[in-house]
Order: structure tokens, then C-alpha cells, then sequence
């Protein structure tokens, strides 16, 4: 066995992708690494697995199902889904005292999303991580994104080297995070996601997050 071979101790539930057989597998350790500019965190689940080609049909999917602690929930999908979609279902179950995302670009009907649920008091902080490209490429969008951010006083903005996918937050319920292959702005392409109920997840996502140093030395 290699040194840093994760074994998983739980059962993965495939769904209807094996009839609902259930497969046992061997006890995992759980910790966080980092080395370098690489951080690595290893933790027990179990494994949920769904399929979605459009959001409508990824929001019927998870509709009525209660999220659980240490479970997480593997995604595929092709369509119209991004990672937005994902953030949808878990305000349909709490509200959120905070929040951090990240995403490389996104579009005008996003931001207006956000700022709906700013305004509705779904998401009380905020804090947003997107990519270089962001500022130069999107600049109507940043500004309105900007404006958003300085009118409710939710957090910051921050633009960096970034390509990552990911959202992590909690409210009264659960902790969570959001891993996913998707842009907030929606690609017709195959995209993977997971989302994992954890709190040492969504802790290792923001202890990352919280030293990254903008390019935009006013955010």
C-alpha cells in the first residue's frame, strides 16, 4: 500500500447507476497535508451519486432530500447546469451565514442572482474569489459586481491566478462545500460536482482562501 493511499470506510450508495447495491470498502484516515503550494485534506463518507442533463431536472433530483453530516453527493451532468445551480439547493434547505466562491468567470444573470439573495437575506456573507481574466474581460460585469458588493457590505472580492470551482459556507443546519468542474456561467458541457457536508471541508477551503492577496489592491 502506497503511504498516501485513501482507504474509505462506508458504503458507497451508486443509485441507479448499479441497482442500488451497496459496496464496502476499508477505513480511511482523516487529515490535512500541505506541502508546497499543494494542500490536500483526506476524510471519511459516504458517497451519494446522481445524474442531471438540465438544472430543472438537477433541482427535482434533490428535491425534499435532507443533506447529512459526513455524506457527500457526487454529480454528473450535461445541459444547462452550472455551479450556481448547485448553491440553489443548498439555500433550499438553510440560509446561509456565510459563504465563500470561487469561479473564473461568470455572467451579468448571475450576479443578479447573488445580489437577490443578498437583498433577501439568504446569504448573510460573502466573500468572492474569481480569476484574473475577470476584470479585464467581464468589465461590465466586475463593475456591477462591485457596486453589489459595496451596497450590501457582504464581504470582499478578491482576483487572483484563479481557476478553481468551489463553494463553502454554513448556516444553522450544516457545514458545507462545493467542488465542481463548472464556471458559475453556463457551459452546454459535461461537468462533474460534488457536494460534501462537512465542516473540516468547508474550514480547509477557507483557511486557503482567506491568504489569497487580490491583484485589485482595493478589494
Amino acid at each position: 500500500m502506497l503511504d498516501n493511499e485513501i482507504i474509505i470506510d462506508d458504503v458507497f450508495i451508486f443509485d441507479d447507476l448499479v441497482d442500488d447495491k451497496k459496496i464496502k470498502v476499508k477505513p480511511e484516515k482523516q487529515k490535512s497535508i500541505r506541502s508546497g503550494h499543494v494542500s490536500m485534506f483526506e476524510r471519511q463518507t459516504k458517497n451519494v451519486y446522481r445524474r442531471a442533463f438540465s438544472e430543472t431536472q438537477l433541482l427535482d433530483i434533490f428535491k425534499g432530500e435532507e443533506f447529512k453530516k459526513d455524506h457527500s453527493y457526487h454529480c454528473i451532468s450535461a445541459g444547462d447546469v452550472d455551479s450556481l445551480s448547485y448553491l440553489k439547493i443548498i439555500l433550499r434547505q438553510q440560509d446561509l451565514d456565510y459563504c465563500l466562491a470561487s469561479t473564473w468567470c461568470m455572467a451579468l444573470d448571475d450576479i443578479l442572482q447573488i445580489e437577490e439573495w443578498l437583498k433577501d437575506g439568504k446569504i448573510k456573507r460573502l466573500d468572492f474569489y474569481m480569476g484574473e481574466i475577470f476584470k479585464g474581460s467581464y468589465s461590465k460585469e466586475y463593475e456591477k459586481f462591485k457596486e453589489v458588493f459595496d451596497k450590501y457590505k457582504c464581504g470582499r472580492i478578491a482576483i487572483f491566478r484563479n481557476h478553481s470551482k468551489i463553494y463553502a459556507g454554513y448556516g444553522k443546519e450544516f457545514h458545507f462545500a462545493i467542488e465542481s468542474s463548472a464556471n458559475i456561467n453556463t457551459n452546454p458541457r459535461t461537468e462533474n460536482t460534488t457536494i460534501t457536508i462537512d465542516e473540516g471541508l468547508y474550514g480547509f477551503y477557507k483557511n486557503y482562501f482567506d491568504k489569497i492577496v487580490s491583484f485589485d489592491k482595493q478589494q
